[in-house]
C-alpha cells in the first residue's frame, strides 16, 4: 500500500497565493472559492484523498500556512509456524 497523507491549512496565515496548488505533484489541491479567510482570501484546500504527504506544498508556502501529515500503511503480520 502507498503512503497516504493529508494537510491542514491555517486560515489565519493562508493568503490564497496558489503556489501550493501549482506545486502539488498529485494535483490534489485547489483554492476554496466558496470560503474566505478572516483576511479575505480564498484558502487552499485538499480536494482528493490521494495526497501522499510529500510536503512540497508546505515547503513552497511563503507563509507557513500548511501542515502536512503522513501515515504509513500498517503491515500485516505473518503468522508464525
Amino acid at each position: 500500500m502507498p503512503v497516504t497523507g493529508w494537510i491542514e491549512v491555517n486560515d489565519l496565515y493562508c493568503k490564497g497565493c496558489s503556489l501550493c496548488v501549482e506545486a502539488c505533484p498529485q494535483d490534489v489541491l485547489r483554492l476554496d472559492m466558496d470560503r474566505l479567510t478572516p483576511k479575505g482570501y480564498h484558502p487552499a484546500q485538499l480536494i482528493e484523498e490521494t495526497c501522499t504527504g510529500c510536503g512540497i506544498c508546505a515547503v513552497v508556502c511563503p507563509d507557513a500556512a500548511i501542515t502536512v501529515y503522513r501515515e504509513k500503511p500498517e503491515r500485516k503480520q505473518r503468522a508464525r509456524r
